[in-house]
């Protein structure tokens, strides 16, 4: 496609992304970031990961981290978050996005809640590392799932209660993103969103931001290519998929996908429907 890159800017960039045919709401993710930044992003999934070398930055529920080399990653579900280089060699890393229904079920628990970002612990890390490693091989679907149980133990330690109750705004704001959901192709307006959640227009938009540390057309994104990525998982053709989710085109879907999870749609597809 003229005008858009199929490749990162950086040669040393590099990101695959993986999902097992047999569990569904399982993506495994492995990079190596130099240059690239990603835009605010959600996975609607736990992810777990380790860092193997150098240092990332990224934002996530409103403050900014630090993920060295030999620390583990851990995010919550529906956070948007960032994500780039805090080094000049870039940063390696492994990820596994799990959705809540997995980890219940393997698990045999509700509510896990991720109170740190980040945690420092080099072997508890290498052993993330290889576990992630091996989930990327295997290829027998009860080996998976053997070493899926593993990987979730292995962050046991850091797993807490989820909060019974959040800020006020939240029971308001939880309507709204279901609305954005629901409402991926069209164009909306702040004041219909205000009206969601109860609020006048301006009161909404710093409400929104403050709470999510996103605006609201930030989380619309996200949630656009959220959808995206899972059509293209399905198999919908990217053009067919940019009009499904209100981007302007096969173009613009391209430069977003790509600014929010580091590979094209088309690569994308590729690499999770092998």
């Amino acid at each position: 496609m003229q005008g858009v890159p199929q490749h990162f800017e950086h040669p040393q960039d590099r990101a695959q992304f993986r999902r097992p045919t047999h569990r569904p709401g399982v993506e495994l993710y492995r990079a190596h970031i130099v240059r690239h930044a990603f835009e605010p992003h959600t996975h609607e999934a736990y992810g777990l990961g380790a860092i193997e070398s150098g240092v990332e930055r990224f934002r996530y529920r409103g403050s900014d981290h630090l993920a060295p080399s030999d620390s583990r990653v851990m995010m919550n579900p529906d956070v948007l978050h960032t994500g780039r280089a805090e080094t000049e060699g870039g940063w390696r890393y492994r990820m596994a996005y799990i959705d809540v229904d997995v980890v219940e079920a393997f698990s045999g628990e509700r509510g896990w809640w991720f109170r740190d970002a980040v945690h420092h612990d080099a072997a508890r890390a290498h052993r993330v590392t290889l576990l992630l490693d091996a989930l990327w091989r295997a290829e027998e679907p009860l080996a998976f799932d053997s070493l899926l149980l593993s990987l979730l133990d292995g962050f046991g330690d850091q797993v807490r209660h989820a909060p019974e109750s959040r800020s006020a705004a939240a029971p308001r704001f939880t309507h709204v993103i279901e609305y954005l959901r629901a409402n991926l192709a069209r164009r909306i307006t702040l004041e219909e969103l205000a009206a969601v959640a109860n609020l006048s227009p301006f009161h909404f938009l710093r409400a929104f931001r403050d709470h999510h540390d996103a605006t609201p057309q930030q989380m619309l994104m996200a949630l656009r290519l959220f959808e995206a990525k899972r059509l293209l998982a399905d198999g919908i053709a990217p053009a067919q998929v940019a009009a499904s989710v209100g981007l302007s085109d096969q173009a613009h879907l391209t430069r977003a996908f790509a600014q929010r999870y580091g590979v094209t749609p088309a690569r994308y597809q590729r690499q999770v429907r092998r």
